[in-house]
């Protein structure tokens, strides 16, 4: 079955097409290339202790068999994870179209408006559920969210407040664990001191300067918290709430009752449970405090032509420009499942969502009268869809299990249930049959469940919600899907066309590999079930912890990361805790280089340490002399150095081996940053080269999909010195002996979508892992082979070679043309391609990489389509109305009127909108043109009335 090898379909090109690239290169083998390439002493001395790969079919059944080994038991232990509803036309229109989950995070704003869109909604739902007028387009989880909020309102206090040295949150004790776990792993780095304590008997020290809230409680129980929000403020500090954005349709806005941040999640709004992930965290807050909130926030603008246009706004990589004073380290988002949460609320409008919450918490009081007539106690009365009572935990977990329940069992005598959207009335009598039984009476039995509010009237929202046009429009299957398909219209991805994004590796994403997302064995399963009942999770997590540990070159795989930037901060916290466990406690200096991607010093600073900057040779290498030199200064206290391999320039330097050993002399350890593991994969290995741990971007070298800017997976290999400290988790157990407290919410992670990664290396085998390795490099080098005499090409390893990917020189351009790098990122969408990386890591140059999926007749069009731009900038010389300066060109803006008000350019509509031939075979038409960004900053504006009400 050859034409069912995975490693045919991933890779773009065969052998004739390899021979043409290597003519091109001037090699007469791959073999030679890569040896011109990768230095010698850092390859492999054999193949992956890896078996070859599975055919397609082959692993469709392997991961069916395992999908059948988790239990289908229903589940009710909450606990931020609900049965909710995925709307078919929701699964259909945008989880499984790769239109969708293919694009990339919209910094082309002009090409992205379709998910723009989709994200402001997103952001209006948050915004109108929490009461406060700013939100992001979502964070990683709900329990990171709240770390994230911890920083943000510790960074907002006052000149007085930081001279008296206030560093002491208040949690509220009735929080979930895994949310207070992530409070504890963020704050002791940063010297944040936490008091947690009942909010109704705290007695405030003055050194307060902030407080969380869980809302409702962890144990369901509504509190009015306004009075003590009102003396909060009176001292001084701010407060978040913890919010179930669910119970938000129906009970009062956390702004309503003095929350100035709101945080949460949105995975209610028809996200499956997925034993953790990913799901959209969400965070709103005041007016006031919009540029210290960290994330993305989209925004509205106009456009070059004067029409309302949708951008990323204000944090927009904030990270690459402060660095270590960078406030968060947030690069990856979860876009597409914030999309999808956002659609969801489109779906069902305000009435439909109201339906969905009243339904949970109605059947959470049916089964609460029938547990209390039973003799049972509740702890609180007032409830949203979680239920306390008072029983012996290990009698009733016996029988709910043998009945197929699972609930939630936090002390040895008492159970949290919660209920959702999917609960039902038999299964509110299965519960109330469980305590029967255990209680040794006859069960009770409901014959309906009574839709009404059971919660004290003093908690009702009386606010309305989501009142913008688009709640109400599209509440048929039709309207959605073609809302959805305008959308989807609107943007640039892999559907279309090459994504040349330097770091990034925009690869293949196989339909083979995310196909299994969709069953419901993978999907409904809570990340809190007893592990027997996740069998076919677990054989799939540690079969790519083992194999990542191979590829890694590493004794051991934390999955738990769900970012590529929080596996650089977990990586960096195991580093911590190791020098630690030594009585290292003084170790805190991380070397960075100059060139390293912007996450690298921000998340060292959130791990508490100090950055001293590394200096790059003129050829873009590390500078070892200024290595050695700094290692040499701060030996006393170095913790680590974080490196790029191969470099953030795509290079992969010969003396890497050097530098690994002039730290570990100085007594730091080495953090290898896996960015660019695409080219590294089956050829060397962090372990192998002498690193201590490496985070892996699972979203990039291993084909998990960006989705617009999320879900991302960054899990850490470490060597053996540093395995008993891997992350751990409060609630399930995982990690190592002395692991550090946990980094997400869920103790895996984002643990559905590891099975794309799962699937990617069963399939691809050792050696089409290698083999992939290798057509990432040839491709990069043809690239760079085929612009000579076009373009320069501004750093190369010492044998003249790139690595995996290259940086194309357009620092000449304004000079020489009048032109900017941007305009030749604009002017691409007109040929029908996203630009590759604009001004980074060098300013004024694009940063292509092709990857191994693409083939060479898109590469060459893409090659032709360079060359040409720069024709077009050098006949332009001296012509204000430029071709280039004026792209990206609509259809609108093609289609009108001559003269005056319509198309009076030099340059003809068709040397605009179709200046290749081919292009006439596939254009894409940008929906936009070029979007005036200072217009957006100045005049933020991040829900969505309607555009024309911005104007």
């Amino acid at each position: 079955m050859a034409q069912d090898q995975f490693v045919n379909r991933h890779i773009g090109n065969g052998p004739e097409e390899v021979a043409q690239m290597l003519a091109t290169i001037g090699v007469k083998s791959v073999a030679e290339l890569i040896d011109q390439v990768v230095p010698p002493q850092i390859q492999l001395p054999g193949p992956l202790d890896l078996p070859e790969g599975m055919s397609e079919s082959d692993f469709a059944a392997h991961i069916r068999a395992l999908g059948a080994k988790n239990k289908p038991l229903r589940t009710l232990i909450g606990m931020g994870y609900y049965g909710t509803a995925t709307p078919a036309a929701i699964v259909r229109n945008i989880f499984e179209n790769p239109a969708w989950y293919t694009s990339y995070t919209p910094y082309q704003a002009e090409i992205s408006q379709g998910r723009l869109e989709a994200l402001l909604n997103f952001q209006t739902v948050v915004s109108s559920l929490t009461g406060l007028p700013v939100s992001n387009c979502s964070l990683l989880d709900e329990a990171t969210a709240a770390a994230e909020a911890m920083i943000m309102m510790f960074n907002l206090r006052s000149r007085e407040a930081q001279k008296e040295g206030r560093n002491v949150l208040f949690v509220d004790e009735n929080i979930f664990p895994q949310t207070l776990d992530l409070l504890l792993t963020r704050s002791e780095p940063l010297g944040i001191e936490l008091a947690v304590d009942a909010y109704g008997e705290y007695e405030f020290s003055g050194r307060e300067f902030g407080a969380i809230l869980q809302y409702p409680g962890a144990n369901g129980h509504i509190a009015d918290y306004s009075a003590f929000a009102a003396v909060c403020h009176e001292k001084g500090m701010l407060v978040t709430a913890v919010a179930d954005i669910l119970s938000l349709v129906l009970l009062k806005a956390p702004a309503e009752w003095g929350a100035d941040i709101a945080v949460g999640s949105t995975q209610r709004f028809g996200i499956p449970m997925g034993f953790g992930g990913p799901h959209a965290g969400y965070m709103a807050t005041k007016d006031a405090y919009k540029r210290n909130m960290p994330g993305r926030i989209i925004g509205v603008s106009v456009d070059r032509l004067g029409s309302p246009a949708l951008r990323m706004a204000l944090q927009m990589r904030e990270q690459h420009i402060k660095r270590e004073r960078a406030t968060s380290n947030i690069c990856t988002a979860q876009a597409l499942l914030a999309t999808m949460a956002g659609m969801f609320a489109v779906y069902h409008g305000p009435e439909g969502l109201k339906r969905i919450a009243i339904h949970a918490h109605a059947h959470a009081h049916a089964a609460a009268q029938l547990i209390r007539g039973l003799g049972y106690e509740l702890v609180s009365e007032n409830y949203f869809d979680t239920i306390e009572v008072a029983a012996d935990a290990e009698k009733i977990e016996a029988i709910a299990v043998k009945k197929g329940l699972n609930l939630f069992y936090p002390t040895n005598d008492t159970v949290h249930i919660s209920f959702d959207e999917v609960s039902t009335l038999a299964e509110v009598n299965t519960v109330a049959a469980v305590f029967a039984e255990a209680a040794g009476k006859e069960a009770p039995a409901a014959t309906e469940v009574p839709e009404d509010l059971y919660f004290d009237g003093a908690f009702v929202r009386t606010s309305e919600i989501l009142t913008e046009k688009v709640f109400h429009k599209y509440h048929n299957e039709t309207d959605l899907m073609r809302y959805i398909k305008k959308l989807e219209r609107r943007d640039i991805s892999l559907a279309n066309s090459m994504i040349s994004l330097g770091s990034c590796t925009m690869k293949l994403n196989s339909a083979v590999s995310m196909m299994p997302l969709s069953l419901a064995e993978w999907g409904n399963v809570h990340p809190f079930v007893p592990l027997d009942q996740a069998e076919g999770y677990m054989e799939m997590i540690r079969g790519l912890e083992r194999d990542l540990a191979v590829i890694t070159g590493f004794d051991a795989v934390s999955m738990q990361p769900n970012s590529g930037a929080a596996g650089e901060y977990t990586g960096l916290m195991v580093i911590r805790a190791y020098h630690h466990s030594r009585g290292d406690y003084h170790r805190n200096i991380a070397l960075i280089p100059a060139s390293a991607h912007g996450t690298n010093p921000a998340s060292a600073a959130m791990a508490g340490m100090k950055v001293v900057v590394v200096a790059t040779d003129a050829n873009g290498n590390v500078d070892v002399d200024d290595l050695r030199k700094k290692a040499e200064e701060n030996a006393v206290n170095l913790s680590c150095l974080m490196i790029t391999y191969p470099s953030t320039h795509g290079i992969f330097e010969s003396k890497i081996k050097e530098i690994m050993e002039i730290v570990h002399r100085n007594g730091g350890q080495v953090y290898f940053d896996g960015a660019n593991m695409n080219a590294l994969v089956g050829l060397s290995s962090p372990g192998y080269i002498g690193a201590d741990v490496c985070h892996l971007n699972l979203h990039k070298t291993f084909a998990i999909p960006h989705g617009g800017g999320g879900p991302g997976v960054g899990p850490i290999g470490v060597a053996k010195h540093l395995t008993p400290f891997l992350p751990s988790h409060p609630i399930v157990k995982t990690g190592g002996t002395e692991g550090i407290t946990a980094v997400s919410a869920a103790p895996w992670g984002s643990a559905m979508v590891q099975m794309i990664s799962y699937g990617y290396i069963k399939m691809l085998g050792a050696s089409g892992l290698r083999r992939a390795s290798e057509m990432a490099i040839v491709a990069a080098n043809y690239m760079a082979c085929a612009l000579k005499g076009h373009y320069g090409i501004v750093y190369t390893g010492e044998t003249g070679r790139v690595g995996h990917e290259m940086i194309v020189d357009c620092r000449n351009f304004r000079a020489d043309y009048g032109v900017e790098t941007g305009d030749i990122a604009r002017r691409l969408m007109d040929y029908g391609f996203h630009a590759p990386t604009l001004s980074f890591p060098v300013h004024d140059t694009l940063m292509v990489e092709p990857t191994e999926s693409e083939p060479k007749a898109e590469l060459d069009r893409f090659l032709e389509t360079l060359i040409a731009i720069k024709a077009e900038c050098v006949a332009s010389v001296g012509q204000e109305d430029h071709i280039v300066r004026n792209a990206p060109h609509t259809a609108y803006e093609c289609c009108g009127a001559d003269g005056e008000g319509g198309w009076n350019h030099p340059y003809s509509r068709m040397q605009a909108a179709f200046p290749l031939p081919w292009v006439v075979e596939n254009k894409f038409w940008p929906y936009v043109s070029k979007i005036d960004a200072g217009y957006g900053d100045r005049n933020l504006v991040c829900t969505c009335d309607p555009l024309e009400s911005y104007l």
